[in-house]
């Protein structure tokens, strides 16, 4: 995903001009085998952001990401800290269509995808960015390193100063429930209270430079 360059037909375009287009894509063969799009749901603009890498059975149909058990827990994670949707997070994945049988995406989908994934970021102008799971890693940040090793470091939207945090993906929580100390599901309870903090520390500095 080349974050250095944007398409110019969704450059100069509004949010919902971009959703439209999305919504009529037929750039990979995603296309064919998807009930709705699914764009992304949240504010726009919004401090927080968050990348999933692809949508599943239930967001397939309600055309909304992260609606299916793995985005109840994800909605349990964020309330935890007071992070509430949809009005405190911007929600959107690495591709707009389902892959068959919930398969991670590929890349050259991703690719396909990526224009809409640049004007989201533009039009939301996060001040963080969550990246939830591998896929979305190795699409936004060209890495190959495990989210094992990765997660809960602060790291930089290539090209820009957004800071931009790896988490465990909810799904890969479901599959390990234990909230014992030092397992995944503890791991991203301290990961997502290491963000509250650092959003409130930009809306602090928003408050004190008005």
């Amino acid at each position: 995903m080349d974050l250095f360059s944007n398409e110019p037909d969704l450059f100069s375009l509004s949010y919902n001009e971009v959703k439209a287009l999305a919504e009529k894509c037929t750039k990979c063969q995603l296309a064919k085998g998807r009930t709705k799009v699914v764009f992304g749901n949240g504010p726009v603009p919004c401090d927080l952001m968050l990348i999933g890498e692809a949508p599943g059975a239930d967001e397939d149909l309600q055309g909304l990401p992260f609606v299916g058990r793995a985005g109840q827990l994800l909605t349990q994670i964020l309330a935890s800290v007071g992070i509430n949707r949809p009005d405190d997070i911007y929600i959107a994945n690495t591709v707009k269509c389902r892959p068959p049988e919930n398969r991670a995406p590929l890349a050259t989908e991703q690719e396909a995808c990526s224009g809409y994934l640049q004007a989201q970021i533009r039009l939301v102008k996060p001040k963080i960015i969550l990246l939830a799971g591998s896929p979305a890693v190795k699409a936004i940040l060209k890495s190959d390193e495990p989210i094992t090793t990765i997660r809960g470091k602060w790291l930089k939207l290539p090209g820009t100063e957004i800071p931009v945090m790896p988490l465990f993906h909810p799904a890969y929580l479901l599959r390990n429930p234990s909230k014992e100390k030092g397992k995944p599901k503890w791991l991203t309870w301290q990961d997502i209270q290491e963000v509250k903090n650092a959003l409130d520390y930009y809306k602090k500095v928003a408050e004190l430079s008005q």
